[in-house]
């Protein structure tokens, strides 16, 4: 949808021609037949714009439109209003009306222009409160994650999907980003003021899953000594980012099914149905129609979080934006670290280039760390770790082969680091403990300690 608007209007008929104009254009329209409602509307729901007569029963359009300045996000309001009402309508516009048109209405044409006007100002105006949003709450500059012409294609599609309801699912590798992108996509949206509520569905205890979803009643289990919200509850009013999809056990995923069906569900232990507005972004690092495949996916679950795919692209295809990357990152821990270095030298730089990052920007993150600490005046080859600098010597080898070494590599690091604990090890890795578990396979390191 391009947009959502509230219709107050107290002829039927006329309600009806509005809803279908706007309808038919693109835009999800609710209506209400008289000023009341439309307050209760605006009380209980979040709209881009509202397009209301001035003259109301119980409410008058005025009244509605400055009802909702106090708010943190208004909505914005373009007025319908008969010959006699027009200098209501000019002086609602000297307050922060959009516009009004007079009725009847000979040209829905001129309503459409007006009503695309204000939601694309809108737009421009949530795209710049988001990346103020997203400096206060330390997230990297749009140009950072979003950097690398692979990453081009990317920020367009986030764009076009961030303002509307849609469900969004982000794939990629491990440490490309997919958290990022879908907090972008959040405060990019109209629910951007709303909560951000995020789920690692890998890294929590089967048997609590759903408790941490749906959250459960006092007496559900041992030790719920009191009644406690979940996830879902928590991000009522803003989205909620449930990464590592592909990690949720078959009974929990029919359960989430009926969530994405009819935004309701039960506490665990309860039997009240509770009704939630949350839009959904999942994220994994999986090829999800390989697992429904393999049956260990839901097919329906797959098409239902599937709306709207979005797919990051690994670090190694994205060379250009390494100088970017790297010098956000050296700048970040040099001041975190008290440190005044004079950058990289060229010959680290280009290790750093002939390195296949199978970790991606997670790894370069943890490498730049390292480096910062290790450095004097500058960051040299001798700061880079050993996975690095080998890559080099093998720059003649079948990329391939040079990408599953490295990651090999990585692999038995860490799990040396944690005495063969692979649970320690697959958080060290970002990845969930199957994920581990098959690479152990894959690369012969099952008796690795």
């Amino acid at each position: 949808m391009k947009g959502r608007i509230l219709v107050v209007e107290d002829d039927s008929t006329f309600r009806i021609f509005l809803e279908t104009i706007l309808t038919d254009d693109g835009y999800e329209v609710v209506t209400a037949a008289d000023g009341g409602q439309g307050f209760d509307r605006l009380r209980r729901e979040s709209f881009d714009l509202v397009v209301s007569d001035m003259r109301l029963p119980v409410k008058s359009g005025l009244e509605l439109f400055r009802e909702t300045r106090a708010d943190a996000n208004p909505p914005r309001f373009i007025f319908l209003t008969a010959f006699g009402t027009v200098e209501e309508a000019v002086a609602a516009m000297k307050e922060g009306a959009v516009d009004f048109l007079t009725k009847p209405l000979h040209d829905p044409e001129t309503l459409l222009v007006l009503v695309q006007r204000a939601i694309g100002e809108l737009g421009n105006s949530r795209e710049y409160q988001a990346l103020k949003a997203a400096a206060a709450a330390g997230l990297p500059p749009e140009e950072l994650i979003f950097a690398g012409r692979a990453m081009g294609g990317v920020r367009d599609l986030v764009r076009s999907v961030a303002p509307t309801a849609a469900t969004v699912l982000i794939s990629g590798e491990s440490g490309t980003g997919k958290e990022l992108v879908a907090r972008t996509i959040h405060l990019l949206s109209p629910r951007g003021k709303g909560a951000f509520v995020a789920l690692n569905c890998a890294a929590i205890p089967e048997t609590l899953l759903e408790s941490e979803f749906f959250g459960h009643e006092r007496g559900a289990f041992t030790g719920a000594v009191q009644a406690r919200p979940g996830k879902f509850e928590l991000a009522a009013g803003g989205t909620i980012f449930l990464d590592e999809i592909g990690e949720l056990p078959m009974p929990l995923q029919a359960k989430l099914l009926r969530v994405l069906q009819e935004r309701a569900f039960e506490r665990v232990g309860g039997r009240k149905e509770i009704k939630v507005d949350v839009r959904v972004i999942a994220a994994t690092n999986r090829d999800l129609q390989g697992e429904v495949a393999e049956r260990r996916f839901r097919e329906d679950l797959f098409y239902r979080l599937n709306v709207f795919p979005v797919t990051l692209p690994p670090l190694r295809d994205r060379a250009d934006a390494l100088p970017l990357l790297t010098d956000y990152f050296l700048r970040r821990f040099s001041r975190e670290i008290g440190k005044r270095l004079a950058g990289m030298d060229a010959a680290a730089m280009e290790l750093l280039r002939a390195y296949p990052w199978p970790g991606n920007v997670r790894e370069l993150q943890n490498v730049i760390e390292r480096a910062v600490i290790l450095a004097r005046e500058r960051v040299t080859r001798s700061d880079l770790p050993e996975g690095v600098l080998s890559a080099s010597a093998h720059k003649g080898q079948d990329g391939r082969g040079l990408l599953r070494e490295a990651e090999r590599e990585i692999i038995i690091k860490a799990l040396r680091k944690h005495s063969g604990n692979r649970r320690l090890t697959a958080a060290e890795l970002g990845v969930s403990r199957r994920t581990l578990q098959y690479k152990l396979k894959e690369f012969d390191l099952l008796s690795e300690k």
